[in-house]
């Protein structure tokens, strides 16, 4: 996803440089753009580059496996304001990444979304594919999105699975995949007993979240596992929803016979 950012703002003659997290970009695809090297932990260096190379506009991108404290490699700016990293590391994912940005919006930056940088890599609304949802899915989207409208309050997670009406998996630690995956496990087991071809996976931003960060991301991969796991097709929040190489997942949902759903928000 940050390279497809990367990409999109090329494409309008718009210069992006990446600031890639140690363990957790890809080194060999980040070569392709202007970029530095930096760990978690290192607010101070971070802080640095961005100023060396002219950047006002920051943007968080991509997945993040939360790092212990004890894994965390704090430097002097860092520890300038350690009480309110650790204050943004005692909730969840989206706490820990507006606390982080309020931090680098008092440094003088400016924290957008991708909404803000590249909006051609937002879901629309509307239907995306030959396969439509019928009534039973369309039942299944509403009961995914009063789930996860309940749910928002504890910032555990942007998914939910229902099928014919019964809330079968909600979305956590694991991500996305790893429910889809727990749907598939379920049904083999036979906990399931919904035919394959039933049911919904729905995903939306947390009521509240600040859509600058941790949109809702879909997918090939998406596809894939909800096909694994015997569903419909997939619901998600038009506007609000990235999806990660656009026609090769609305290809592979035709190929698999489900649909991409695109809600109004």
């Amino acid at each position: 996803m940050p390279f497809a950012v990367a990409d999109s703002l090329a494409a309008r003659g718009i210069d992006a440089v990446l600031f890639a997290l140690r363990g957790a970009c890809d080194a060999k695809r980040v070569e392709r753009f202007r970029h530095h090297w930096i760990s978690v932990g290192q607010l101070g260096r971070a802080v640095k580059l961005f100023r060396a190379e002219g950047c006002r506009d920051l943007v968080f991108i991509g997945s993040l496996v939360r790092p212990a404290l004890s894994e965390i490699r704090l430097d002097f700016g860092t520890l300038r304001v350690l009480g309110q990293v650790w204050a943004a590391f005692r909730g969840g994912d989206d706490h820990l990444l507006s606390g982080i940005g309020r931090i680098l919006e008092r440094d003088g930056f400016r924290m957008v979304g991708i909404k803000d940088v590249a909006p051609d890599l937002l879901v629309p609304e509307g239907c995306l594919t030959r396969t439509v949802p019928d009534e039973h899915a369309t039942a299944d989207i509403e009961k995914g999105r009063e789930v996860l409208r309940a749910l928002s309050p504890f910032d555990i997670g942007q998914a939910a699975v229902v099928i014919d009406g019964h809330v079968v998996g909600i979305e956590d630690i694991e991500g996305t995949d790893g429910l889809l995956v727990r749907v598939a496990r379920l049904r083999e087991a036979g906990r399931i007993r919904a035919k394959t071809g039933r049911g919904v996976l729905v995903k939306a931003p947390k009521s509240g979240q600040d859509l600058r960060f941790d949109l809702p991301t879909v997918g090939a991969k998406t596809i894939e596992g909800a096909a694994k796991a015997g569903l419909a097709g997939i619901a998600v929040i038009a506007g609000n929803t990235i999806a990660a190489e656009a026609q090769a997942m609305i290809e592979a949902a035709d190929s698999a016979g489900l649909f991409i759903q695109g809600l109004p928000a």
